[in-house]
């Protein structure tokens, strides 16, 4: 995640230097770019266009997915923590947390918010039977 936002940003770099202008200007006082003026507006509106499709309605896509599967938990599915910790929910309390039992008869209070999505679906998927 980390070295695509630094990817991005070399690339917002590289392209801002692109769109400057050369320092002695243009001896016949026209325009470099096919657009004119505003070659260089059109080509940080696509730069900003990228940034959305590709980082933040990903993010948001995943956001909602996430939420949606925090409110969806109940008794009885079994779940893996952001920590690593495996467990079945026993019980949902209503001020967010949730009664886990790692062991028969222990049981961990803890947020809802600390349920792993990916961990707990990859628990929970179904093995294919090997031949």
């Amino acid at each position: 995640m980390i070295n695509r936002i630094l990817l991005a940003g070399l690339f917002v770099v590289a392209s801002l230097s692109s769109c400057m202008p050369p320092p002695g200007g243009n001896a016949a006082g026209k325009p470099n770019s096919p657009l004119g003026d505003y070659g260089s507006l059109v080509f940080m509106g696509m730069i900003i266009l990228v940034f959305w499709l590709f980082f933040i309605r990903p993010q948001a896509k995943k956001q909602k997915e996430q939420k949606k599967f925090i409110e969806e938990m109940g008794k009885g599915e079994k779940v893996v923590t952001i920590a690593g910790i495996h467990g079945t929910i026993n019980k949902v309390n209503e001020d967010g947390t949730l009664q886990l039992e790692v062991s028969p008869g222990s049981y961990l209070k803890i947020e809802r918010s600390a349920i792993s999505m990916d961990w707990t679906a990859a628990l929970n998927k179904p093995t294919t039977e090997k031949k």
